[in-house]
């Protein structure tokens, strides 16, 4: 009885040692097909601001709000540029009444240039006269145009969809066409900075399909977008299993956001199959 006993836990013995080297063997195999980078979360940022001077009247949101592509987020003071408007509206007006009478005009010069009822100059500055106020107009009408965009320009919009970062100025504040107004980060795409040494590098192409996990063990499918033609030496703010001298090649991998998870700097491990 005893050594039937003996007998059988050394064949289940035997057979966790087996299964255990089979799987050790079968996840080292799978490690040699993975290159396992370490990196940082890069969101990108978008600053917003007026393309015409301004006192600053609205903001609509606060810094950690939730933005929607299109949402309109800061106005100026639009007087100045209504009034603007209004004198170049006057002004393509008033150019079109004159264009009138100055084609009526030359309509009679060319009916009576014919039968010697007005004399060559006559008939001349009549028809400079029409084409000088046809050039005014088309002049008119750009400045109309521009005047509508300026007026156009003091609302500023989400140009996608995002998070506040910053909120720079409030209303009040007079701001030139270089002053942002607000800091958005970009909510998706973001991407992953990461290195890969050069014995790994011709193992990497564009286009590569990548798994990111976070600390959390949340998994995010991403692909490699840019892969850097320079070397330079690993960064100090990346963990590697590398030694901090060895040279390496900078990746970005483009990674959806879905959960909008993925914030500015956060530690993310990045795996990727070889072919």
């Amino acid at each position: 009885m005893k050594r039937t006993v003996l007998v059988s836990i050394i064949v289940v013995a035997i057979t966790a040692i087996v299964i255990s080297l089979i799987h050790f063997a079968f996840e080292e195999k799978q490690d040699q097909n993975v290159i396992t980078l370490y990196g940082n979360v890069d969101v990108r940022q978008v600053d917003i601001g007026f393309r015409v001077p301004g006192l600053v009247t609205q903001l609509m949101f606060e810094e950690g709000d939730r933005v929607k592509a299109g949402d309109l987020m800061t106005v100026l003071d639009s007087t100045p540029y209504d009034s603007q408007l209004e004198e170049a509206k006057a002004a393509v007006e008033a150019i079109r009444v004159n264009l009138a009478n100055a084609e009526i005009l030359f309509k009679r010069r060319q009916d009576l240039i014919g039968v010697g009822g007005v004399s060559q100059e006559d008939f001349d500055n009549a028809l400079a006269n029409r084409d000088q106020l046809l050039a005014r107009l088309i002049q008119a009408e750009a400045a109309l145009a521009v005047a509508q965009d300026n007026l156009d320009y003091t609302q500023a919009y989400a140009p996608t969809d995002g998070v506040v970062l910053t909120r720079i100025r409030e209303p009040g504040t007079v701001v030139n066409p270089a002053n942002p107004v607000y800091t958005l980060s970009v909510s998706s795409p973001v991407w992953i900075r990461a290195f890969v040494n050069e014995p790994n590098l011709g193992n990497v192409y564009y286009g590569m399909e990548a798994e990111v996990y976070t600390d959390t063990k949340r998994k995010y499918i991403g692909s490699v977008g840019f892969i850097s033609p320079v070397a330079e030496f690993t960064p100090k703010t990346v963990e590697t299993t590398e030694l901090r001298t060895d040279l390496v090649y900078r990746l970005r991998i483009y990674v959806d956001n879905p959960d909008h998870s993925l914030v500015q700097g956060m530690p993310v491990t990045v795996k990727l199959k070889k072919r």
